[in-house]
């Protein structure tokens, strides 16, 4: 293995965290700003159906049959084999698959939005059924068209320049956070104002990188056709991922779908604001981990073992330093809360603690969980997600209902669920390096 290619790898991962972290950093403060600008334009009630439906909309992402992790794969593996004829191939395929999906989960989700009854959706009345299906019709133009626009963010990755999906969610923040402004000065609270502002935010940030990604990559420039030999592959390893997208779906995002059916929307807020505030964490350490997706596909197609030896004993050591964050940030989440929202929202300390074992739990899988996503060995990541949705929710209702634990036992059931890939994944990964690249759970 040269030293030059796998140093050159290193120095690329840290090139990419530097630059990530002003970009990251800009896109978080314009988040964090965006949130009481919200809260007081729409009100805690709109506001909690406004977060849960942005939930509701995220699930149309992981209806891609995985295509978009699968492409990120392939791409780097093309690349690392210096095939920019073979990359381009799966591009233009990638692109044009997601894009007949995007189409017909349009069709679908819009014609059905017309006979949904979204007030007990939402478990409200505060806002009219025709101002939410409306409402539910803008998200959902503006969510279809960024999943397929939004196969950017797999191509950057596979190309390991994550970086640039840091600035991807910076100019959608900042564009959100302005035209947030713009709306709390100019209209009175309206909901479907806000989805299409929001909507807007998202699509101007994914063409402006695919515009500079194409520009100067042209020979990558997808075409508008399907290489039957790569949708076979795209599918076969995309399904995988996908199993595993659906069950991170029900593990993760139907958290405020119980809270909202459970306690009411209003309580969703309490969630968010505390969910928020430790997503700096989730956030910091996003920059950290990013980058290592595609850098172990390229280090595992040019067997170099002991790179990634010498990355995950890094990140191992970099977690202590996330404990020590968690713990810090617990102990002052609620004065930080009180004068960055203000104090009329209450959070209790049972929320504020199961937050952030969450936080540790999910940071822990993430670091595993990288390497085996950029090596394509997720059949033990694959069966434990699955466990974890059959678990998440049964367990979140044993906990409120049964033991009384309130919002928090809703995260608590979150967090169990997943202890199983806790100890899972480090077993495979070990298994695989020790073992030179062959390991368990093929």
């Amino acid at each position: 293995m040269s030293e030059a290619v796998s140093k050159e790898r290193t120095h690329n991962y840290v090139r990419q965290i530097k630059g990530a972290v002003v970009y990251k950093a800009v896109a978080m403060a314009a988040s964090f700003l965006a949130i009481p600008l919200m809260i007081r334009y729409l009100g805690q009630e709109q506001f909690g159906v406004w977060s849960t439906l942005l939930t509701v909309m995220s699930w149309i992402v992981f209806f891609d049959l995985g295509v978009g992790n699968g492409l990120r794969n392939k791409v780097a593996e093309a690349l690392a084999k210096n095939d920019k004829a073979e990359a381009a191939s799966y591009i233009a395929s990638g692109y044009s698959l997601i894009g007949l999906i995007a189409l017909m989960l349009w069709v679908l989700v819009t014609a059905a939005s017309f006979f949904v009854p979204w007030q007990i959706v939402f478990n409200t009345h505060a806002i009219p059924e025709a101002t939410l299906c409306l409402t539910v019709q803008i998200a959902t133009f503006f969510v279809v068209l960024n999943f397929w626009i939004g196969l950017i963010g797999a191509l950057l990755g596979a190309m390991q320049k994550t970086s640039l999906t840091a600035l991807g969610q910076l100019i959608s923040n900042v564009l959100a956070l302005m035209l947030v402004f713009v709306l709390t000065k100019t209209t009175d609270a309206s909901i479907s104002n806000l989805a299409f502002a929001y909507g807007i935010s998202l699509v101007i940030a994914n063409v402006l990188l695919s515009l500079w990604l194409y520009q100067r990559n042209p020979e990558l420039r997808p075409k508008a056709y399907l290489d039957k030999q790569h949708v076979h592959p795209l599918l076969s390893v995309g399904m995988q991922f996908f199993i595993i997208q659906i069950a991170v779906l029900i593990i993760f995002t139907t958290d405020k779908m119980l809270i909202t059916q459970l306690f009411g929307p209003q309580y969703v807020a309490q969630y968010e604001v505390v969910f928020k505030l430790f997503s700096v964490i989730t956030f910091a350490h996003t920059l950290i981990s990013a980058p290592l997706w595609s850098a172990y596909t390229d280090a595992y197609h040019r067997k170099d073992i002991v790179w990634i030896k010498r990355m995950l004993h890094k990140q191992i050591a970099i977690y202590c330093s996330v404990v020590l964050a968690v713990i810090f940030m617990g102990l002052l989440a609620r004065s930080i809360i009180a004068v960055w929202v203000g104090r009329e929202l209450e959070v209790t300390l049972p929320l504020v603690i199961t937050i952030g074992l969450f936080v540790l739990v999910s940071i822990w899988n993430n670091i595993y969980a990288m390497f085996v996503n950029g090596i394509g060995r997720i059949k033990a990541q694959l069966y434990t997600a699955v466990i974890a949705m059959l678990l998440n929710i049964p367990l979140a209702l044993l906990f409120t209902k049964h033991f009384g634990f309130g919002l928090s036992g809703v995260v608590l059931a979150t967090c169990v669920s997943l202890l199983i890939a806790a100890v899972v994944l480090p077993i495979q990964v070990h298994c695989i390096v020790r073992d030179g690249m062959r390991g368990i759970f093929k």
